[in-house]
């Protein structure tokens, strides 16, 4: 693949309704920027596709022209696939809507759509999809990589309630996979990753969520040996109706947090609750939060669902510098447990995080073999996210984050949730997180996309004949 010449990027433009942005043009920079500013990378051109025909047209402007393709949802790529130097970027970020069907309890989802889009028009009806924790995550990135987060023992990933997508594949034809159409794409695309083709909308079937109740329960960061053992009985144990994922961090300078606790280390867990709002049930759910240790603070509410999910939106906006791996986990044991205790003890920012999120429950009720997602006996996905605003402490949460996991992974099953690998990872990690998925991949690939044109991601090369 080279770089892209006049006369191609003639053909795009001629041939698209949406912009193409290259260098020149004044709005190159805002363009390229996604969400993790430690990403500085400059790509030949952004197509920005406003409909399907945009699709193809970029993609078959790409392949016939020899010129290196990336594609880029909502730019939430922790290592930043969505961009390469030199490239075309066939940007879907300005394809963001959402059109719900309360009557068959379904939404379709555009390519570029964010989590909010998605929240905000299942919202009215009383509905939701299970996603991420961030609204401004994209739909598309999450859904592929499989998807978890608030509603996930609940409702299970994201991708158990995909029913189809719709694809653009290398050689341009358009297809809807489903468990009807095209199975076998249908299968790779729940936990595949963006190996096998443009998604430009996703289908899901819809759930009653509401008012939620949510709540914040946090302790010292000296707690974690207490409070994680408690939490690794605790939470299995609960209804499918509690959520709550385990956080290190540093409480931000914001409500609903006290300023006597402002910028302490703590442990904690962040629940959301799908029963019965009403009275005083939630505190009586939330109860046992006493019982590892005091906590040094609670909070709990009923709440719309859209607020949950963008309560954590001004803490991490969009421009900082990240870093972040992961591990999948059956168990904590103490071992691991001396681990985050460490770690948490020695956040290297007020930013830095570690999240232990639940996978269990209804995340369980599909088969191992269902989907691409290959660890449906995990119980947790973990996250260790280095953050900080300034460039100039790019290392140092870098540096925090690789230790952090390489002291943790003896106590993991070996995989990883395939949108937490970080850059410089290697393709061995990628085959560890599909188990024994991945030669399926790789002969679903061959059949997709047999050149390896979408390469631009935790890849999967095309199985040899």
């Amino acid at each position: 693949m080279g770089a892209i010449n006049a006369t191609a990027l003639e053909e795009l433009r001629a041939g698209m309704r949406g912009p193409v942005i290259t260098p020149e043009d004044a709005g190159y920079d805002e363009t390229r920027s996604i969400y993790n500013a430690m990403i500085d990378r400059h790509p030949a051109a952004f197509a920005q596709c406003v409909d399907v025909a945009d699709v193809r047209t970029a993609i078959g402007v790409a392949r016939d022209n020899g010129v290196e393709l990336a594609v880029r949802g909502a730019g939430h790529s922790g290592p930043g696939l969505c961009l390469v130097d030199d490239a075309l970027v066939l940007d879907l970020s300005t394809m963001r809507g959402v059109r719900v069907d309360p009557g068959s309890l379904t939404a379709q989802v555009s390519g570029g759509a964010q989590i909010g889009d998605l929240d905000h028009a299942a919202h009215t009806f009383g509905l939701g999809v299970p996603t991420g924790i961030v609204s401004m995550t994209g739909v598309g990135g999450l859904t592929l990589g499989g998807g978890h987060g608030h509603l996930t023992r609940k409702y299970g990933l994201t991708i158990d309630s995909l029913t189809s997508a719709d694809v653009v594949l290398a050689d341009g034809t358009f297809v809807t996979a489903s468990e009807k159409e095209h199975p076998d794409l249908f299968w790779a695309l729940r936990g595949g990753g963006g190996n096998f083709g443009v998604v430009t909308s996703f289908t899901f079937r819809l759930h009653p969520v509401g008012t939620v109740g949510v709540g914040v329960t946090v302790w010292p960061v000296d707690r974690t040996p207490e409070v994680l053992r408690w939490y690794r009985d605790f939470l299995p144990a609960a209804p499918a109706d509690l959520n709550g994922f385990f956080t290190l961090f540093s409480i931000p300078p914001a409500p609903p947090f006290p300023e006597t606790i402002h910028g302490q280390k703590m442990c904690g867990v962040v629940w959301c609750h799908t029963g019965d709002p009403e009275g005083d049930r939630l505190e009586r759910v939330l109860a046992p939060v006493n019982d590892p240790a005091p906590p040094a603070f609670h909070f709990s509410a009923p709440l719309p669902y859209p607020a949950l999910q963008s309560m954590f939106d001004e803490l991490i906006p969009k421009g900082y510098q990240w870093y972040w791996r992961g591990d999948f986990f059956d168990e904590i044991s103490d071992s691991s447990i001396d681990v985050h205790h460490k770690y948490g003890e020695n956040l290297p920012t007020e930013l830095s995080l570690m999240h232990l999120y639940p996978v269990d429950a209804a995340a369980h009720q599909l088969g191992a073999d269902d989907t691409a997602w290959a660890y449906r006996d995990a119980v947790w996905s973990a996250v260790i996210a280095g953050i900080d605003p300034d460039p100039a402490n790019a290392g140092a949460i870098r540096d925090w984050a690789v230790a952090y996991q390489s002291d943790l992974h003896p106590y993991s099953m070996g995989g990883s949730y395939i949108n937490f690998i970080g850059e410089g990872e290697g393709t061995d990690r990628v085959r560890t997180t599909y188990r024994g998925h991945y030669d399926r991949l790789t002969a679903v690939k061959r059949t997709y996309d047999p050149d390896n044109f979408f390469h631009a991601n935790q890849n999967i090369p095309p199985a040899t004949a």
